[in-house]
């Protein structure tokens, strides 16, 4: 076995050679539908910005909404909860109207003035339109989750304009404590290509701030970083929570799912109405811009929060992350009123943050804070997402990412344990590594 491992990089060609070609068609199919996620989102949020009236309208586009999904597409309903099962526990291929359904359904919730955001669509789109190449490929047990997690990084980093962040999330978001390698090189691959196809044809990813002021690492510096990581882990695991619990309270009182959106919608549209301003509604992609520069209401953050749960746990379809930004940065705004680190830099730390701590990546939103706001912000950006990371405990917006080590030490689960039932019952773990690999790793021993 040692002769053998000399011609391992060899060995490696073949890997390269098959995913390589199928990396770029999966970066491809995933940068063009979220150049059309995009266009179409922008046109949503304008049209209804300049109209709206519309936003009275939210309880009927949520009924239709609710109806459409209810008539053909129950079997996708689950979005990136499916998509993780479907990687853990293969079954079957994800059915290609995940795509168009869930663009749909995300542009109704925009148009029509739901707070919700894009990353979903974005991760439901890439990973099914890749697993359609199964039908080509026939591709089974490792290739098959290689190739649902490609299509995940391509998703993410072609609409948030993140290559290397997305690549890294594709293969930290299936479980924590756990990444697969086997996947990096064709996630990176698609992820890159994804980017580029979205610039390619036009798209601009929104500009936030690339140099925030950074102060010297002082002693107090780092404990108001891990201070600030600590609150931010903590709100992740609360939106979470209230996320998940509001969408259990409309599943149990209301049988009829096209009711949920219209009830909830009620809801969203009163207190749009109530509170006179639409910047709590749809991406809020101005008010995160402006958490950098101006000193915000201190209350932003929580407006932010409430509304998205009740959009998503009502059954609005769209992504949790955009907001979850829209919460760090606003909520890394006020924490600079008491802590002793630079409005911008507090408001960048909070963007990836909390969304660290919610997703249970801390490692996919460092580098995207890196990549968003710049290397020298990389050390208070890594201790704020690794923090806010412990503090968001064993709690996620996506119940279906398997729980394979505990946060807080070294000791494995027996069994691996999805977010929804941890503390419940355990989840036999189903990924399977290719024969060679299987034959390669038992004897690798020494």
């Amino acid at each position: 076995m040692n002769y053998l491992r000399q011609f391992e990089p060899f060995i490696a060609l073949p890997h390269l050679i098959k995913w390589l070609p199928i990396s770029f068609i999966v970066g491809i199919l995933a940068g063009t539908a979220s150049a059309v996620l995009l266009v179409s989102l922008e046109w949503a949020t304008d049209w209804r910005e300049s109209h709206q009236w519309i936003i009275a309208l939210l309880p009927l586009g949520g009924f239709f909404s609710g109806w459409i999904y209810h008539q053909f597409g129950q079997t996708v309903e689950a979005g990136n909860n499916l998509l993780l099962e479907e990687i853990h526990n293969p079954k079957e291929i994800i059915p290609f109207r995940m795509a168009p359904l869930v663009l749909l359904g995300t542009d109704l919730t925009h148009l029509f003035g739901g707070s919700a955001g894009r990353e979903g669509t974005a991760l439901q789109m890439g990973a099914s339109l890749a697993d359609q190449l199964t039908k080509i490929f026939n591709f089974q047990g490792a290739s098959r989750r290689i190739l649902l997690t490609t299509g995940i990084s391509a998703g993410f980093a072609s609409v948030f304009g993140t290559p290397l962040a997305g690549t890294v999330f594709g293969l930290e978001v299936l479980a924590i404590g756990r990444i697969h390698y086997d996947a990096l090189f064709p996630s990176l691959i698609a992820a890159v290509v994804g980017n580029q196809v979205t610039l390619l044809l036009g798209l601009h990813h929104t500009v936030y701030r690339h140099a925030p002021s950074i102060p010297t690492l002082t002693t107090w510096g780092l404990i108001s970083a891990i201070i600030a990581g600590a609150i931010f882990g903590i709100v992740a695991r609360f939106f979470a929570q209230l996320t998940h619990k509001i969408s259990h309270f409309f599943k149990a009182k209301i049988s009829y799912p096209p009711i949920r959106p219209l009830i909830g919608g009620a809801l969203v549209a009163t207190i749009v109405g109530l509170s006179g301003t639409t910047k709590y509604i749809g991406l809020g992609i101005p008010t995160i811009v402006d958490s950098f520069y101006v000193q915000l209401p201190p209350w932003d953050f929580a407006a932010k929060l409430g509304l998205t749960a009740l959009t998503l746990g009502a059954g609005f379809k769209g992504g949790e992350v955009t907001p979850l930004f829209f919460i760090g940065a606003t909520l890394g705004n006020a924490l600079s009123l008491i802590l002793t680190l630079p409005t911008p830099l507090l408001a960048g730390m909070g963007f990836v943050g909390v969304f660290a701590g919610a997703a249970n990546t801390p490692l996919a939103s460092t580098l995207m804070g890196i990549e968003l706001f710049g290397l020298q912000a990389g050390i208070f950006i890594g201790i704020a997402c690794v923090v806010s990371y412990l503090f968001s405990g064993h709690s996620g917006i996506y119940v279906a990412q398997r729980i394979s080590l505990n946060k807080y030490s070294s000791v494995h689960l027996e069994d691996e344990a999805t977010l929804g039932n941890y503390g419940q019952k355990k989840v036999e773990p189903k990924i399977e590594l290719s024969d060679d690999l299987k034959e390669r790793g038992s004897n690798y021993h020494e």
